[in-house]
């Protein structure tokens, strides 16, 4: 298995496509406006308590005001509201925690306006950037993520991610992770720290204190609100959750930010260096590994698939809905229920990564072909866990409800990727819009196969003069990789007449096929 990390860099964003086997499966931008990423901290004041929501507003400095529910405020909060206080007016000059006097614990259930009161002084964290018309989501349960741990300010607690299946690893990690662990400070073990040792653990620790540190030295002066600890940039964040041993090459088409990365993979994983290039070609990096190909065929609301199956993707503000077809394709099957799960097993694997591919979150709703073998309900419902188990965002699936719909809930953090892949229709009046030729000639493609498979021997494509260009220009052109494909030439021929969409194939005898 082969993954590859491709990065566009431009004067105003960068872009990273996530390749596995040359398929993208996570794409995401980084954008400079963004101002409330995830984990980026502030130092911020409480607008209102209101208790109907048993919630708070907050001022973090974006358009609207942040929400901080009662629950994301952490037992600490009293312990973290003093220090927040002694720090900021320059009484407490010793930010280790070591010999900080903690405050008695909020109660679990309790109510918001017991808790704080207007005008507070608060640390808060980014949990959910500004989606659609809401603020950012945040919590003043502040956390540091590192490579291999996470740091828990006002906490006692060691936890071992829940993916380390293995006991014994858990209780060496524990063991380890305790020995270093400075008082006052909560660690959190992550999936990626299996197998290091103690040197790697500790320098982590170090790194994560020192970003600690700094921040607090930000808060005498801090102007409310104002950022005082910024997520690492996009590049670091990326590679520091996703990066592993199965990474094959990195490519970057920027000499400063390929710098920045081959520095920061050098610092995690030296033996990995050599895999980060810079991309050097004139033809652009996106699409050279056909990345832009990928995303015009992949982001529209109908997304095709293999043997003639597509989805059907719908969306609302809370709600995703995605309909599976089987298309036109030829059963090959013994029956309607093998044809089913075929197609409900493609279509699954497809589903998994248009989900990180779109970034979509809240609950979806997957309407599959229907199936009356219980056996095949739950084979599809296996396959489905399986492929969602690299999803990084938290997810739960359930089994098939009586109708065979299956739910999903996907955690939703960041604004769901949107990507416009249809374009200006060349034919058309008031600013309709036509799919892009790709997508058009990804269509056309899979009718050519179609027909070839019934052992046509001459055929004969007569389409729009723009499609016909874009078919038969450049080399090798797509009419010549049909040909070193299936080794039969067609000839394509463009009308005037025809609309942008048209097109029709003919046989040897010049008539139309159905």
């Amino acid at each position: 298995m082969d993954k590859e990390l491709i990065i566009r860099s431009s004067s105003d964003n960068v872009d990273f496509a996530l390749l596995k086997d040359g398929k993208l499966i996570e794409l995401q931008k980084e954008e400079d406006s963004n101002d409330f990423s995830v984990g980026d901290v502030f130092i911020a004041k409480i607008r209102k308590a209101v208790p109907g929501l048993n919630a708070a507003f907050v001022n973090v400095g974006y358009e609207k005001d942040a929400f901080l529910h009662y629950h994301d405020l952490g037992p600490k909060l009293p312990s973290l509201l003093k220090f927040t206080k002694r720090v900021s007016t320059g009484k407490l000059k010793d930010f280790s925690l070591k010999d900080f006097p903690f405050e008695k614990d909020i109660e679990k259930d309790g109510k918001i306006v017991d808790a704080l009161k207007s005008n507070q002084s608060l640390l808060v964290q980014i949990v959910k950037e500004p989606i659609s018309t809401k603020g950012p989501r945040i919590s003043s349960e502040l956390s540091i993520a590192g490579r291999y741990i996470v740091l828990v300010p006002f906490s006692s607690r060691i936890s071992i991610s829940q993916k380390i299946e293995d006991k014994e690893e858990k209780d060496r990690l524990k063991r380890l992770v305790k020995s270093i662990t400075p008082p006052g400070f909560g660690i959190i073990v992550r999936t990626v720290a299996q197998g290091r040792k103690v040197a790697e653990l500790d320098k982590d620790l170090q790194n994560l204190l020192s970003r600690w540190t700094a921040m607090c030295k930000k808060l005498h002066k801090a102007h409310h609100p104002s950022k005082v600890l910024g997520e690492m940039n996009k590049a670091s964040s990326i590679l520091r959750d996703i990066f592993n041993d199965t990474f094959t090459s990195i490519y970057v088409d920027d000499e400063e930010l390929y710098i920045q990365i081959k520095d920061y993979v050098q610092e995690i994983a030296p033996k990995k260096e050599s895999i980060v290039k810079l991309y050097q070609s004139k033809v652009p990096i996106f699409e050279k590994f056909g990345i832009e190909r990928q995303i015009k065929t992949s982001f529209g609301k109908t997304v095709s698939m293999a043997k003639g199956a597509y989805l059907v993707i719908e969306h609302t503000e809370a709600l995703h809905v995605i309909d599976v077809n089987s298309g036109n394709r030829s059963n090959k099957a013994n029956n309607q229920e093998d044809t089913a799960l075929e197609v409900n097993l493609i279509a699954a694997t497809e589903m998994a990564r248009q989900l990180r591919l779109r970034d979509m979150g809240g609950i979806i709703v997957v309407d599959f072909i229907d199936m009356t073998n219980a056996e095949n309900r739950q084979k599809l419902f296996n396959h489905l866990r399986d492929e969602m188990k690299d999803d990084r965002a938290k997810h739960k699936i359930l089994p098939p409800s009586k109708f065979g719909l299956i739910q999903i809930t996907r955690q939703r953090v960041r604004p769901e990727m949107n990507i416009k892949t249809r374009e200006e229709n060349p034919n058309g009046l008031n600013g309709s819009e036509v799919e892009a030729p790709i997508g058009l000639v990804q269509k056309v493609t899979h009718d050519l196969e179609q027909l070839l498979k019934k052992d046509y021997k001459k055929l004969t494509l007569n389409t729009h003069p723009f499609i016909a260009a874009f078919l038969t220009k450049g080399f090798p052109s797509i009419r010549s990789k049909w040909f070193f494909e299936h080794k039969k030439w067609v000839k394509v021929l463009p009308r005037d007449a025809y609309t942008y969409l048209e097109y029709h194939f003919f046989d040897k005898d010049g008539n139309q096929i159905k």
